[in-house]
């Protein structure tokens, strides 16, 4: 364990915000499996989400080409310029993630109209699945996430146990994703009352399935609408339709009207996609 963000928070007198779910990493054992997990070189931009103080930013500085540190807290956004704003290869960004033009902000950095870039970031947990969506979805996508989350949010992702939910399904249509190692909450100051995981997920240039990302969603969220019931029942729900009617589009896609949601795979979702739209 090491005291870096424990003494820089009593030196500036500041408190970690529960409202932004701060958690500061102590554990410099863990660092370096994130660091390790997002293997870096000499040509990589990387986008830190949520920087804090600084402490994995200064680790990334030392191999990356840039990295974008985007900090929503004011205090710890003037205290990362105040840190490390002198570093030839950090840019600081003030602002909420969820809201920016990540292409825009990493186009400009790297001097490219498309850029290949990586996320290593420690997540808050409250907005983690949200984020991680973001540069799912995003229009220029990473090549590869490192992220720390909440572990269960983690299993979610890897669908562990074999079931799946529309995080596993978003995850699974644009990469390839995999634990790296669970966290115990002694690793953060303070530490949260769950434990943690650091996720790897190596997006796809193109995603795993040929769909319309709206209608395929649109399709995946009706069936877990009402996920402990029969997908015909919760198909049905979801889409406004009759249960004889989801049950046929079911049966059109080989899928037993019988099976709930968490139990089909990317796949299975695609022909469901396909009974449900024609592929159009």
């Amino acid at each position: 364990m090491f005291g870096r963000s424990k003494s820089l928070l009593r030196q500036l007198g500041l408190h970690a915000r529960k409202g932004l779910g701060q958690h500061f990493l102590i554990d410099r054992n863990v660092l370096a499996k994130s660091i390790s997990a997002a293997e870096l070189g000499s040509n990589d931009v990387v986008v830190e989400v949520g920087p804090g103080l600084g402490i994995l930013t200064e680790e990334l500085v030392e191999t990356a080409k840039a990295v974008i540190a985007i900090e929503v807290d004011p205090q710890l956004s003037a205290i990362l310029t105040q840190r490390l704003g002198h570093l030839p290869n950090v840019t600081i960004v003030e602002d909420d993630v969820l809201g920016i033009n990540i292409a825009g902000i990493v186009c400009s950095v790297s001097g490219s109209d498309s850029s290949n870039y990586k996320v290593v970031a420690n997540l808050p947990y409250f907005i983690a699945t949200a984020v991680i969506r973001r540069f799912l979805e995003a229009e220029m996508k990473p090549g590869r996430m490192v992220v720390m989350v909440q572990k269960e949010i983690a299993q979610n992702i890897v669908a562990a146990g074999g079931k799946n939910g529309i995080l596993s399904i978003s995850v699974a249509l644009y990469g390839k994703p995999m634990v790296v190692s669970y966290v115990k909450p002694q690793s953060f100051y303070p530490p949260p009352e769950v434990d943690s995981a650091i996720v790897q997920i190596d997006m796809y240039e193109h995603p795993a399935l040929d769909v319309n990302t709206e209608d395929f969603f649109r399709v995946v969220k009706a069936g877990f609408s009402t996920p402990r019931k029969q997908l015909r029942n919760s198909l049905a729900n979801g889409l406004s339709i009759s249960p004889s009617t989801a049950a046929t589009l079911l049966n059109k896609a080989g899928i037993s009207p019988q099976r709930r949601a968490e139990t089909l795979s990317l796949e299975e979702w695609g022909k469901v996609y396909q009974a449900v739209f024609g592929g159009n």
